[in-house]
């Protein structure tokens, strides 16, 4: 009878040793904020040292700042990067999302790690010109938020099959079909999706500010 009471304890203990190490494993996994790899923007979490070879990353591109200064993914070695689309004609949510910027750049002033690149989605008429008043306007310091123009066509390219920048989460749109998104885009060092907020709605530009610093301590 010792014997089958002892049995039962040890296998137990046995059952719910291996629950807390499943459970700790998990927690491994799901620690620190996910991964982004399609225009489904499902979040996956990876343990750092499980990273994939094939996880999505932002190709290489070249692109103007509003000094003239030329921007590609090397400039993002090495830092945090916020990415938004626009333009300076804007009437509707641009202004907001300008705003909103702001206050991601303020709360970072001490930080260099983070960048932010904000994408003309016009840039047969942003120009240099245009958009250095447009910096003025809204409060884009030099060095730390770019304003970029380019070719219009690797301007959509990069937003539609890359950062999967559309009116929403996930929708995708003929390449000829005019770009406008409220989206702000997270990535990482290594230039991977991070995360995705509403760039109009206060409480989500919170959470990425929030999010920044989580980052921040990779």
């Amino acid at each position: 009878m010792n014997k089958l009471v002892y049995a039962f304890v040890w296998t137990a203990f046995l059952f719910f040793a291996c629950m807390q190490s499943e459970k700790q494993e998990a927690v491994l996994v799901t620690d620190g904020l996910p991964y982004y790899q399609d225009p489904s923007f499902t979040p996956f979490w990876f343990a750092k040292q499980k990273l994939p070879d094939t996880l999505h990353r932002i190709p290489a591109f070249d692109f103007l700042n509003q000094d003239g200064v030329t921007i590609t993914r090397d400039s993002l070695e090495g830092k945090i990067a916020v990415v938004d689309f626009f333009f300076t004609k804007c009437p509707g949510i641009c202004p907001k999302l300008a705003k909103h910027m702001r206050m991601v750049l303020d709360s970072c002033q001490n930080n260099q790690q983070v960048i932010l690149l904000s994408h003309s989605v016009t840039p047969e008429y942003d120009t240099g010109k245009v958009l250095q008043e447009y910096a003025q306007r809204v409060g884009a310091v030099a060095g730390q938020w770019h304003l970029l123009t380019g070719d219009k066509k690797a301007i959509y390219t990069i937003a539609r099959k890359s950062y999967f920048a559309d009116e929403d989460l996930g929708l995708q749109k003929n390449e000829n079909d005019f770009l406008h998104t409220e989206n702000l885009i997270l990535l990482d060092r290594q230039q991977h999706i991070r995360g995705v907020y509403k760039g109009t709605n206060w409480a989500e530009v919170q959470q990425l500010i929030a999010d920044i610093k989580i980052l921040s301590k990779e």
